[in-house]
């Protein structure tokens, strides 16, 4: 398992200040496969082994999203619980 290399990206509407996307990486690498979550508000990219290298939220879903995105992996969970912007975590 590739080291945990964690980040945090905000893309924001210049104009406006409206939060479009949070991009939270986890470990670097090339993303092979990218699976949706959420109804689209969530998506995960993994490697071509099946690593999970980043987690991109585009709209409010539920934090325990990430409990489905990574079941095994509870530094990542924490990470994102932690670093998951209020206006994008429903409660």
């Amino acid at each position: 398992m590739k080291d945990l290399n964690f980040q945090v990206k905000i893309e924001v509407e210049h104009n406006t200040g409206k939060m479009l996307a949070v991009y939270f990486r986890i470990r670097k690498g090339r993303a092979a496969k990218t699976k949706e979550f959420a109804d689209g508000a969530a998506f995960a990219d993994y490697s071509v082994t099946g690593e999970l290298l980043g987690i991109e939220i585009l709209g409010p879903c539920e934090i325990t999203v990430v409990d489905k995105i990574a079941p095994r992996e509870p530094r990542v969970r924490d990470f994102v619980r932690k670093s998951m912007p209020p206006a994008m975590a429903l409660s």
